[in-house]
C-alpha cells in the first residue's frame, strides 16, 4: 500500500542532513517505532524505492524523515530538493527493529543516520519504559551530529538516560570520547547478559557492535538489528 504525502515543512539539521514532515490527511500512521517507510519514484527508467525511518510516534498524520544527502545517492538528492507543498509517494511502513521490552534496561548503539529509528523507539521507551536507557551514538566530527539539541533535551529532562557521543575525527577543542562508538562498550557498560542492545548504521559498523557484544557476554536474544547487515558484510 502506497499514500501520496504532501511535504509541510523541511529544515537542515546538518549541512548535508534535512529533516522533512510529511503528512497524509485523513491517515493515521500506525507502526512500532523503529520501523521504515520508502520513498518511491522514477528516474528515468528505473524505479527507485529506498528505505527511510521516521523519528516521530505513531497516531498522526505525519511522518518525520530525517535525510542526509550523498553526492551519488539518488533518493536523498531527490528528497533534498523538495519543497513543501510538494508531494512524495511513500511505501508501507515495515521492518524487524523495534523495542522488545520496555521493562528492561536497554543501550541504542548508532551511527551516522542509523541513529533515526531509535529516535522514536528511545521516544517510546521514555514514554513506556520503566528502565534505564543509554544512547551511544558515534559520528565522524562534531558538527556532524544529527538531533544532538534534541538527545541532549532528553537527556537533561530524564535522569534514567545517559547519551554519550564518540568521533572518530574530532576537531581539536572536542573533549569526550574518541574513535568508534562500538569500541567503548565496555567502558560505559558494567553487564550484558540483562540489558537489550539495539544497533543500527553502516553494516560494518553493525557486525562490528554485535560481535564485540557477544565477545562481551551479550546473549543472541539481547543483541537486536534489523538483520540484513551481517550478509553485506560477508558479501564484501
Amino acid at each position: 500500500m502506497t499514500h501520496e504525502a504532501k511535504v509541510v515543512d523541511t529544515y537542515q539539521i546538518t549541512p548535508r542532513v534535512k529533516g522533512f514532515r510529511l503528512r497524509v490527511p485523513g491517515h493515521e500512521f500506525e507502526y512500532d517505532p523503529g520501523q521504515h517507510t520508502t520513498i518511491r519514484f522514477e528516474s528515468g527508467n528505473e524505479r527507485i524505492v529506498r528505505p527511510y525511518t521516521p523519528t516521530n510516534l505513531p497516531g498522526s498524520e505525519e511522518l518525520a524523515l530525517t535525510i542526509k544527502r550523498y553526492d551519488d545517492g539518488l533518493a536523498s538528492s531527490y528528497m533534498h530538493q523538495k519543497r513543501p507543498g510538494d508531494t512524495v509517494e511513500i511505501g508501507s511502513i515495515e521492518g524487524a527493529l523495534s523495542l522488545v521490552d520496555t521493562s528492561r534496561d536497554v543501550a541504542f548503539l548508532a551511527s551516522g543516520t542509523g541513529l533515526t529509528p531509535m529516535m522514536a523507539m528511545l521516544r517510546q521507551y521514555l514514554r513506556e519504559g520503566t528502565g534505564h536507557a543509554h544512547i551511544l551514538l558515534g559520528e565522524k566530527r562534531e558538527e556532524t551530529i544529527i538531533h544532538r539539541e534534541t538527545l541532549n533535551e532528553l537527556a537533561a529532562n530524564n535522569p534514567n538516560l545517559n547519551l554519550t557521543f564518540v568521533l572518530s575525527d574530532p576537531n581539536w577543542e572536542w573533549t569526550g570520547r574518541i574513535g568508534y562508538a562500538q569500541e567503548h562498550l565496555e567502558d560505559l557498560f558494567d553487564e550484558f547478559t540483562d540489558r537489550d542492545f539495539y544497533v543500527c548504521g553502516v553494516p560494518p559498523m553493525v557486525v562490528q557492535a554485535k560481535n564485540r557484544l557477544a565477545e562481551l557476554g551479550a546473549p543472541d536474544e539481547r543483541i537486536h538489528s534489523e538483520g540484513w547487515e551481517d550478509s553485506v558484510v560477508a558479501d564484501d
